[in-house]
């Protein structure tokens, strides 16, 4: 894995990783997204996707309860060798949820492996995930689904342990500058 770089985004729901990930996809990184593996299992068991996102929270919680806390992560890990297999020297990883899924993707890629979390004030990221056109919720059910990942998905734990930080209190170009410095500073 000479020269390969891989970059894990993680954060709260509605602190800005799907910023983050647009901005380097569109510079021509493949990504490997988390979500996409519950969606593909969820498709292929015949269970349909909710508009509030409930199917696939329940989903999230069971799978990795049936199949193993890194069930996600194995998927992903996968998927991560093929692109590798196939030439790709810089990859994106989006959607860490789990301590698990980073202690395990810390192990399978020691050397090549860099974290960035995307934190933004409380308050602020309610406001902008109760406006966002796709999966909003209100304070509500923000605040419950804060609790159940970090309680059920530990996702509090890749974050605490990131190796950089961008704040994303402001506009998405200082967010993606932020990134953009990061990107220089690792030689991505």
């Amino acid at each position: 894995m000479d020269n390969v770089k891989i970059i894990a985004i993680v954060g709260m729901s509605g602190s800005g990783k799907s910023v983050l990930v647009d901005h380097l996809t569109n510079k021509g990184y493949p990504k490997v997204y988390f979500g996409g593996m519950i969606y593909k299992e969820m498709e292929k068991r015949g269970i349909p996707r909710t508009e509030d996102g409930e199917s696939e929270k329940k989903f999230r919680e069971q799978i990795r309860e049936e199949e193993g806390k890194d069930w996600v992560v194995r998927q992903v890990i996968a998927e991560t060798k093929d692109l590798i297999q196939a030439g790709q020297k810089r990859i994106i990883l989006d959607g860490v949820y789990s301590w698990t899924e980073y202690k395990t993707l810390k192990h399978e890629f020691p050397k090549t492996l860099t974290f960035i979390a995307v934190v933004v004030d409380k308050h602020l990221r309610y406001e902008r995930v109760a406006k966002r056109p796709e999966r909003s919720f209100d304070g509500k059910a923000i605040r419950e689904r804060d609790r159940s990942e970090i309680e059920n998905l530990e996702k509090g734990g890749p974050i605490a342990a990131a190796d950089y930080y961008i704040l994303n209190n402001g506009t998405i170009e200082e967010t993606n500058a932020a990134l953009d410095k990061i990107l220089k500073e690792i030689e991505f």
